[in-house]
């Protein structure tokens, strides 16, 4: 399964893709709005958006990118790795 996560810390990307792993999910971590970004999206099964650290152009390229797509769209104002870990355990299959 392949996650993208938009949004949170900048410190926890290493600890937001392990813990991804332990779910044997592959993990994209955007914690920054890059100008690549809209191109290295892709087609995950799950997006995660942390919107409470994400700018409003963030969200907006970040829907526009799966809109159209099977992709599971998941938001939650905290981007705590106890958030990320429910959310995994909810839609981690």
């Amino acid at each position: 399964m392949s996650v993208v996560i938009v949004g949170g810390n900048e410190c926890m990307v290493r600890q937001y893709k392990n813990l991804c792993k332990e779910y044997s999910c592959r993990a994209k971590v955007f914690t920054k709005m890059t100008a690549e970004m809209r191109n290295k999206i892709g087609t995950p099964d799950l997006m995660v958006l942390f919107t409470r650290t994400m700018s409003h152009k963030m969200m907006r390229c970040a829907l526009s990118e799966t809109k159209g797509q099977n992709t599971v769209v998941v938001r939650s104002q905290s981007s705590s790795m106890s958030a990320l870990k429910n959310i995994l355990e909810t839609y981690a299959i």
